[in-house]
């Protein structure tokens, strides 16, 4: 057995004094306390010692642990960065393209700042409006209480109208009507345009270029964030095509790791990254990874609040 922990970040902030502190991340002093108790307790290491173990089967250190940081926030930047770097640790991170290759807003960000600034009750009402009054006018899909009842399910982090309101903006509803209907109501609800928000909260291109001189490792976050795995053949090879396009400053086009977008995949996008040179790929799905068993191209991933100062939920998985 060749087993690996692999943490999940996404926000790393001084989230109470932030202008959002309802925003879903991990305050700067747990990050703190967070990494001194990996320094203790685990064996960190970087992504290019993962490629070396399930390419020529070396064996990792007992508590070998990744430490991975979705979309490309500034914060990882500006807080996760240094703390990384004077505890002696390589962040591997993953930059969905458009960030910065666009300076455009990603749909996943308004829903997050839409949530972080609104009632979800008043939220619910003013989304369920908006999918009435365009639903039979270029739109075709099911009545409020249909959807209501499928997709409304509490997850282990979120109640079921938050998640209600995910998945319709993510994935159920149409790709171009989620877009219209996330852009109103980012501006019914938002004191700030999306063009200003996506210049605060994305790191830019020298900053990307700062992390990888200083050993970090830079990865596929796709281009558009989307649900890779229920895009259509064309749709996905186009995003992910793009994606190795705009960051190709900072891959090994022979040694390149994806991470999927909400841990969406299929067998689909599996091949085709192994195809165009993927030797790691990054799920969702919440255990410890076993090198000698696993996918390399389908690893399991804890997220951070699985680990102390949040909880000990990372022992419920241990392989």
């Amino acid at each position: 057995m060749n087993k690996l922990y692999i943490a999940m970040y996404h926000y790393t902030r001084d989230i109470t004094h932030s202008r959002y502190p309802e925003i879903k991340g991990l305050d700067v002093p747990l990050f703190k306390q967070q990494i001194e108790f990996f320094s203790h307790h685990f064996s960190v290491v970087t992504t290019e010692d993962v490629i070396d173990s399930v390419e020529r089967n070396t064996e990792l250190p007992e508590n070998a642990l990744l430490l991975t940081f979705d979309d490309g926030y500034i914060d990882n930047y500006t807080y996760a960065f240094p703390i990384l770097e004077n505890a002696g640790m390589q962040g591997s991170f993953f930059i969905p393209g458009k960030t910065f290759a666009e300076h455009k807003l990603l749909d996943v960000n308004k829903i997050h700042y839409i949530l972080a600034s609104s009632d979800i009750n008043k939220l619910l009402s003013d989304l369920l409006d908006r999918m009435d009054y365009y639903r039979g006018r270029e739109f075709d899909y099911p009545d409020n209480d249909t959807l209501f009842n499928e997709y409304a399910k509490a997850n282990r982090f979120d109640c079921k109208e938050v998640i209600f309101v995910k998945r319709m903006l993510q994935t159920v509803l149409p790709e171009h009507l989620r877009n219209v209907i996330s852009s109103e109501l980012f501006a019914k609800h938002m004191g700030v345009s999306e063009e200003q928000l996506a210049y605060e909260l994305y790191m830019t291109e020298e900053q990307i270029s700062t992390l990888k001189r200083h050993g970090m490792f830079i990865g596929i976050h796709g281009y558009d964030h989307y649900w890779l795995g229920r895009l259509s053949p064309e749709q996905m090879e186009q995003d992910i095509t793009t994606a190795l396009r705009v960051m190709d400053p900072f891959l090994d086009r022979h040694h390149w790791v994806m991470n999927y977008p909400y841990g969406n995949y299929s067998e689909d996008v599996l091949n085709f990254i192994a195809k165009q040179g993927a030797c790691l790929g990054l799920t969702t799905e919440v255990r410890t990874a076993d090198l000698n068993a696993d996918n390399r191209l389908t690893l399991p991933r804890f997220d951070c609040n699985d680990f102390p100062p949040k909880s000990e939920n990372y022992k419920n998985f241990v392989i």
